[in-house]
């Protein structure tokens, strides 16, 4: 459950939250809508621990994994579908911990921990992983040549639609998407739309697009 009790936020004289009292329950798929201005973004804010309530609460599960869409993306070497994978960041960190241990020149004093990686690996479905980042792309629009290609290749809105896909590899209990159509063509909507019906977890949307959280939601919070 999360749940907003009496949360006011202030930027100097500018009030963008004021005495919001809300409760989400576990497993809702909320859409947040509001004028521009209203304080929607500021809420996301408060739930990463990037903002700071001055007054109220704030409370949700500590155990809770949060995924969100990165606002930046940089001009990378890196290929399109390991940038995506990369969204896993427990898988990446077991990779790399793996690599480590196997580049020792004694790897048998490290056997116990070698089989305990691979066990965690197999846990986090780490041998399917570049078959769903695949499956995620090609829904996002790319191609298979595309996924091969540097992200330094791609032109902003079609980065933003890789850190979008990040954000979707990453195993999560609460995922936090704002404006996530922007830079989609109806085909990628459509199947985003598909993917969150699916999505397990607790689902906040900021979106001024009606239909499309009109397709997901069961929860529609208004910010005045």
């Amino acid at each position: 459950m999360i749940r907003f009790q009496q949360v006011t936020l202030a930027r100097g004289i500018k009030p963008l939250l004021d005495n919001v009292d809300v409760t989400l329950n576990p497993g809702d798929k909320i859409g947040l809508i509001g004028a521009n201005g209203a304080g929607k973004s500021s809420l996301f804010g408060l739930l990463r621990g990037e903002l700071h309530a001055d007054l109220g609460s704030i409370d949700f599960p500590s155990k809770w994994r949060m995924a969100y869409v990165a606002q930046e993306t940089p001009a990378l070497d890196r290929a399109a579908l390991e940038y995506a994978i990369d969204g896993d960041v427990t898988l990446r960190r077991l990779e790399d911990e793996l690599a480590f241990l196997e580049s020792e020149p004694d790897t048998s004093a490290n056997g116990i921990l070698i089989g305990e990686i691979y066990s965690a690996l197999a846990d986090a479905d780490a041998y399917t992983v570049r078959s769903r980042g695949e499956q995620l792309l090609t829904g996002l629009g790319f191609t298979m040549e595309q996924m091969s290609q540097p992200v330094a290749s791609f032109s902003g809105g079609w980065r933003m639609r890789l850190n979008l896909a990040q954000a979707l590899m990453c195993p999560s209990d609460l995922l936090l998407l704002d404006e996530p159509t922007n830079h989609l063509d109806l085909d990628a909507i459509i199947w985003l739309e598909d993917w969150l019906k699916r999505y397990p977890g607790t689902l906040i949307i900021i979106s001024h697009d009606r239909d499309f959280l009109d397709g997901v939601v069961n929860v529609i919070v208004h910010i005045d």
